[in-house]
């Protein structure tokens, strides 16, 4: 049985919208108020401080190889149906290495976001920054914050 082209090119396209479909539940959602279930039921120190300044910021996507492999897979699969034996083979490499750059970059486009930074002055009078995923929450300066800290991750809530 001979495979037409549009088959192939539409298994191709419909493998690209679930790796795109895939690479949107992988975002993390980094606001203030979002907890992974490790942070559950764990103590955490809260300091309290006053905003000083916030400004908008960006927030890299991730760079997983998720991106790389699926686009890599499309792209070889839809090379494949270019020509018959050897071009389709060549087709197909080329195909792959398109895909897996053009998914790499899709997947860091996919899962950038906009952040916030803000600086806040401790309660001792220490300086501190803090970047977190922009939620639409307002943080202005004089406002007193609390800080919820857990390690290395620090929060700023209302």
């Amino acid at each position: 049985m001979v495979k037409h082209r549009s088959s192939v090119t539409f298994r191709a396209a419909t493998l690209c919208a679930v790796a795109v479909l895939g690479l949107a539940g992988c975002a993390s959602n980094l606001t203030g108020d979002t907890y992974s279930r490790d942070e559950a039921r764990r103590a955490m120190v809260v300091r309290y401080a006053t905003v000083e300044s916030t400004r908008l910021v960006k927030l890299e996507g991730t760079k997983s190889n998720i991106g790389t492999v699926a686009g890599g897979a499309v792209g070889g699969i839809a090379g494949s149906s270019v020509g018959s034996g050897k071009g389709s083979a060549v087709g197909a490499v080329i195909g792959a290495v398109a895909g897996g750059i053009a998914g790499a970059a899709a997947e860091e486009g996919l899962t950038r976001s906009q952040g916030i930074e803000i600086t806040v002055k401790l309660d001792n009078g220490s300086h501190m920054a803090i970047v977190q995923q922009y939620n639409g929450e307002t943080f202005v300066p004089g406002q007193r914050v609390r800080l919820v800290q857990d390690g290395s991750t620090t929060r700023v809530t209302p």
